[in-house]
């Protein structure tokens, strides 16, 4: 199987995508939730702030709040999100659990409305997202690292019509980072072993 070496002395070493290195969090996350295909709601748009959150950082650096970051907005949860005050907003931009950025945390109260928005109208994050691949993942055969794309012309429409509906902080590039993260494409490279596991 492409991505497994087993040693002379048995050990079973994998071969995973280069950028997330040795890191246990980010190998941990590589493993078990990058490219998996993701349908639960509050996780999607849990996945849809955070990667708002990224812009202009790394992932990591994100990952490593991710656990704060889920304190402290309520895990997430649109509704409660959606009626923040002002009082709340400036104990977020006090705490260093996250990122201190008025515009990103204003952007998570936003789409947390725009996603209710969405809701009321009878269409769910997961027909959304889905919907542009036909509920299948798109699968690329990338060899290296620098063959990956940072974004997409779906992307690109993913992101037009995410703005439609007034979100913000949702570019191409965070789009595109999105599809990866919830397994609407396939972006392993194809000499790590999570790609030959997920187009199986």
């Amino acid at each position: 199987m492409s991505g497994i070496n087993i040693r002379g002395n048995g050990i079973i070493m994998k071969t995973r995508c280069s950028w997330c290195g040795d890191d246990p969090l980010y190998c941990r996350y590589h493993d078990t939730e990058w490219g998996v295909p993701l349908h639960d709601e509050r996780a999607l748009f849990e996945f849809l702030c955070l990667e708002g959150a990224q812009a202009g950082l790394s992932w990591l650096t994100i990952l490593k709040k991710r656990a704060h970051y889920k304190k402290v907005f309520d895990n997430f949860q649109a509704e409660k999100m959606a009626v923040y005050d002002e009082k709340k907003v400036a104990s977020l931009l006090q705490d260093p659990g996250i990122i201190r950025n008025k515009r990103k945390v204003n952007a998570f109260i936003n789409n947390a409305r725009c996603y209710l928005d969405m809701l009321a109208k009878g269409e769910t994050l997961d027909s959304f997202f889905w919907g542009f691949v036909d509920g299948t993942p798109i699968q690329n055969s990338w060899k290296t690292l620098v063959d990956v794309p940072a974004t997409t012309p779906l992307a690109a429409i993913v992101c037009k019509e995410l703005k439609a509906r007034g979100f913000t902080f949702v570019g191409g590039t965070i789009c595109y980072a999105h599809m990866q993260a919830i397994g609407m494409v396939n972006d392993h490279t194809t000499d790590c072993y999570r790609h030959q596991e997920l187009s199986a």
